[in-house]
């Protein structure tokens, strides 16, 4: 006797409620070993007598979260079985057509049909199923994010690189939401607790770096403007362009100069020990950029602060044209400001910068070039300056 899919479903509801296979069966006229093969051969799923029964459809108040309810789940049924699109089921149950997606491929059954009752099983075991914490259960795994979260990685970059590493392998994958738990919810990981602070995403307040008072007359005055600045430098096609500004340290008493590249990304820490005047800045720039071979010196723009009063200098040595962005402009180098901002996980606010001496930048100069940029998919400016200097070459 050939059994229609409707029938199929009454018995696998049935069976869903709590009713036996021989039960089940009875309710349309198969036989306890049908039923079981049916259940077998379509669902795949083992049956447990102590499991909890789906609700009661008609049972008021559905359950809240983000995952379906069962009336959702008895819309998509009822929607696939007079062939609506899912795109149209969707609309239906306001939901996404990529929840619907999910959903049937989640739990279609083998003969190719969706079962409401079912999936909410599936769906139930699922919630209830013990799930060891991967932080917990791969102590490699752990060890590597707390490495990288030392070294000034987000949790969403680290999950990033670590999909693109291990592609094929779900033990190394970890969700940046995993990592936040796992650094703030108590009992969820063995991350070390001082790691939470190293995630400070804080953006650096811009203060005037002038006193009050009188001012001489402007010595920006006869200088290039970012208006100046030809189109070349804009759209990024060519590298050896720079952008470049002071990070400050407690009450502007120290400070650290920053030049990026807009191409690579690739950063270069300038060593200021002594006060960040205008001949100190240029002749710290003059030293590092001067190690770089003449392609890469094509431009510098900088923040209009007095700290570059001797970009004449800068100029005549480097033989790069010094532009500046307009008063209270820092997203006319934008690149810079994100870079700083980056660079602010070891350079504190409001720390002594006058601590750091040129081996300990060179070390964190390495660390920012070493680290895996979205906007260069995923290689490290290092990797992207020495694949343009290979090409130059």
């Amino acid at each position: 006797m050939r059994f229609t899919v409707a029938a199929k479903d009454a018995a696998f509801l049935a069976v869903c409620q709590g009713l036996s296979f021989v039960r089940a069966g009875a309710l349309i006229g198969a036989s306890g070993d049908a039923v079981g093969i049916w259940w077998r051969d379509t669902v795949g799923m083992p049956t447990r007598r102590s499991h909890i029964p789906v609700p009661d459809p008609l049972r008021p108040g559905a359950r809240p979260g983000r995952g379906l309810s069962l009336e959702e789940r008895i819309e998509i049924q009822a929607g696939r079985r007079v062939g609506l699109s899912q795109r149209e089921i969707a609309r239906r149950i306001g939901r996404d057509q990529s929840v619907i997606s999910r959903e049937l491929a989640r739990h279609r059954g083998r003969d190719g049909h969706y079962r409401a009752a079912v999936a909410e099983l599936d769906a139930q075991r699922a919630r209830r199923r013990p799930k060891p914490f991967k932080l917990i259960a791969n102590a490699s795994l752990a060890a590597r994010v707390e490495e990288w979260i030392d070294d000034g990685w987000s949790p969403k970059l680290i999950a990033e690189v670590l999909e693109r590493d291990h592609p094929d392998d779900k033990t190394w994958r970890v969700s940046h939401e995993t990592i936040y738990q796992a650094l703030y919810v108590q009992g969820r990981g063995q991350l070390r607790q001082d790691l939470a602070r190293r995630l400070s995403t804080g953006r650096v307040t811009r203060r005037s770096r002038n006193g009050s008072g009188a001012r001489g007359p402007s010595p920006f005055k006869d200088a290039l403007t970012i208006s100046d600045r030809p189109a070349q430098v804009e759209d990024r096609a060519v590298p050896g362009h720079w952008e470049g500004d002071l990070i400050l340290g407690a009450g502007g008493r120290s400070a650290i100069g920053t030049l990026v590249e807009r191409t690579t990304r690739f950063a270069v820490l300038l060593h200021l020990p002594g006060r960040h005047t205008a001949d100190e800045v240029a002749n710290a720039m003059i030293r590092e950029m001067n190690q770089l071979p003449w392609h890469l010196r094509r431009s510098i723009t900088w923040d209009r602060g007095t700290e570059l009063a001797d970009y004449a200098d800068i100029q005549l040595e480097l033989q790069a044209p010094v532009y500046f962005c307009d008063p209270h402009s820092p997203w006319q180098r934008g690149t810079n400001e994100n870079t700083n901002r980056l660079l602010r996980h070891w350079f504190t606010k409001g720390s002594d910068l006058s601590t750091w001496d040129a081996n300990g930048l060179r070390t964190v100069a390495d660390k920012i070039n070493s680290r895996p940029r979205p906007t260069l998919g995923m290689k490290t400016p290092a990797q992207a300056l020495n694949e343009y200097l290979a090409t130059a070459a």
